[in-house]
């Protein structure tokens, strides 16, 4: 094919936008013409435009809402606006595929690649299918699946189970580099503390409350959110960001323990390499459940330890900390036979078998 061009779609949150980032890369070594459709304003934008080479556009997204609010009323018409959006950006760019991570601003471009006419590929990361992929589903040639569970919420005849793919960049960090972009030493373990692109409330609280007995037994890296820095708060071995991008390949090479959400892209990046977490899934009050069942998962296979938020206290986090610790080595045992390396290869694979030729 002498016009090689692939269009990449995902959004709202980071973790509609890691596997992206993890395959960009190889289309760019390989002289495609890369295309990204995301939100006018997503955190999508942000991490995209600062790869380079990438052209973005920007669409009219609604919101997959599960709960009553006027706004409901308005996102058909800018889903069908940003359908139209996306069906002329197709036409313009013509790529051979669509390669789509999910989030809200997926469901007018898959709708549009069936309007246009080209194959679209689906990668689901959760344990359960998201409500945005369950609606373009449809529209897909194929869907993957990271977690092998996941394939018994999915149409058998176009799925397929391919693990988890993650950044090749997140293996070339440096302990040393990563410790000295956080101002800490060796002396004490390292724990990186992140809840989510957005941070989490309960979770920077309670950490921050923990301080002088956390901080006995760990240095901190705390991501903690978008405006969710504390200035007032100075402990030697506490260090806070709003969010990390390019560097944070250094500061997870510098972490020995992870104190985290359970989105599934982040946790297979940990799983990948080898940190032992301690997993704090959003609740059945604040999402539709994926990350407790991502969790769940991962708890059952001894790759992580679990903290139920509604039971998080100064306390709990604490004792779960300690058994964090004391477990570390078993985890670090049944995270070595897990397997990553072949799962970017195989979603390649199946994205040029789904081009429109």
């Amino acid at each position: 094919m002498n016009h090689k061009c692939i269009l990449f779609t995902g959004g709202g949150t980071a973790g509609h936008v890691i596997v992206n980032l993890a395959l960009i890369p190889y289309y760019q070594q390989h002289g495609w013409q890369i295309e990204y459709i995301g939100s006018k304003n997503g955190i999508e934008r942000k991490l995209i435009e600062e790869l380079g080479g990438v052209t973005y556009h920007p669409i009219s997204t609604g919101k997959l809402r599960r709960y009553a609010s006027i706004e409901n009323l308005k996102d058909p018409f800018k889903v069908l606006k940003g359908t139209f959006q996306a069906a002329r950006i197709i036409r313009n760019t013509k790529p051979s595929v669509i390669f789509s991570k999910g989030g809200f601003v997926s469901v007018p471009v898959l709708l549009a690649s069936k309007l246009t006419g080209v194959p679209a590929v689906i990668h689901e990361s959760d344990y359960t299918p998201g409500l945005a992929n369950k609606i373009a589903t449809p529209f897909a040639k194929k869907v993957l699946a990271t977690f092998p569970e996941t394939m018994d919420y999915l149409p058998a005849k176009k799925s397929e189970y391919v693990g988890a793919v993650v950044r090749d960049e997140l293996f070339q960090g440096n302990r040393e580099e990563g410790l000295a972009i956080a101002g800490l030493n060796k002396e004490k373990p390292v724990l990186l503390v992140m809840g989510g692109s957005g941070g989490s409330q309960k979770i920077n609280e309670t950490v921050r409350g923990s301080l002088p007995q956390l901080l006995s037994a760990f240095q901190i890296i705390h991501i903690c959110g978008k405006d969710k820095v504390d200035p007032t708060i100075k402990y030697k071995g506490y260090v806070q960001f709003e969010y990390i991008h390019k560097e944070l390949k250094h500061i997870f090479a510098a972490s020995d323990y992870v104190l985290s959400r359970a989105g599934a892209n982040a946790i297979f990046e940990f799983l990948a390499l080898q940190k032992p977490m301690l997993l704090i899934p959003l609740s059945l009050q604040a999402s539709r459940g994926d990350q407790i069942l991502n969790a769940k998962s991962f708890a059952k296979k001894r790759y992580a330890r679990v903290l139920e938020e509604e039971a998080l206290t100064a306390e709990s986090l604490m004792k779960e900390l300690d058994h964090l610790r004391e477990y570390a080595p078993i985890m670090i045992d049944m995270m070595k036979q897990y397997k990553t390396e072949s799962a970017k290869e195989r979603v390649i694979n199946i994205i040029k078998q789904a081009q429109k030729k």
